[in-house]
């Protein structure tokens, strides 16, 4: 079973690190966006004490369930009230940002570490083939799951970052003909989702994914190459 098979039905060898991962990036990401909130002037999520790094703090029960069953599930997301920026669009677009931001600086942080223990021979120097197969499986899983949030919350479909930032680069009148479609938004999206039809949506994403985890872990491996 190739790698985006077992993402979405992982043995119990492998859930562990996709927990782990997803813990950490949804926490991130959630924690970006109330950061720089915060930042422009909006303390609501500061307020409700959602400006932390407590996972805890981000994660919905459902959500993570169906992440641990399924593969694919969501955190809480973070009130922001987009009134209280100075520049409304700017500001609101960064925070919409933040997010997505966030995860792409996890992947290739991921990535970098794990290329430079391969490269110079950490990888190979330990004897526990349990831990090397700990380590590849985390950082495999770590840094394209990773990846992944990042183009995915880029799409600009509602309830995702991509269509706040969409929102906010519009025109007022293409803004509102946008909300309007706002009460389907939730139909199409689960439709693109969990239905045959996400090997056109979502696996493309995944391909896209991994081709930038091996892509950036090869160019770093070829620049530390002896």
């Amino acid at each position: 079973m190739d790698f985006l098979d077992q993402f979405f039905f992982y043995d119990l060898t492998r859930l562990p690190f996709f927990i782990l991962t997803i813990l950490i990036a949804f926490t991130v990401h959630e924690f970006a966006h109330a950061y720089f909130a915060n930042k422009f002037g909006d303390p609501t999520a500061k307020m409700l004490g959602r400006m932390t790094l407590n996972p805890a703090v981000h994660f919905d029960f459902f959500g993570l369930l169906l992440l641990v069953i399924a593969g694919f599930g969501w955190a809480r997301p973070i009130p922001v009230n987009r009134d209280n920026f100075e520049k409304r669009r700017m500001m609101s677009v960064v925070v919409s940002a933040a997010g997505p931001i966030s995860n792409l600086l996890l992947a290739v942080l991921g990535t970098i570490f794990y290329a430079l223990f391969v490269q110079f021979g950490f990888m190979e120097s330990i004897e526990n083939k349990g831990i090397v197969f700990a380590i590849s499986t985390f950082f495999s899983i770590f840094n394209v799951t990773n990846f992944f949030l990042f183009f995915f919350n880029l799409v600009p479909l509602p309830p995702l970052d991509g269509y706040r930032i969409l929102e906010e680069l519009v025109s007022p009148s293409a803004r509102m003909s946008l909300q309007k479609l706002e009460q389907w938004s939730m139909l199409i999206f689960l439709i693109l989702v969990i239905t045959p039809l996400s090997r056109y949506t979502i696996t493309p994403l995944y391909e896209l994914a991994t081709s930038w985890y091996v892509g950036i872990a090869q160019m770093i491996m070829s620049l530390f190459a002896g």
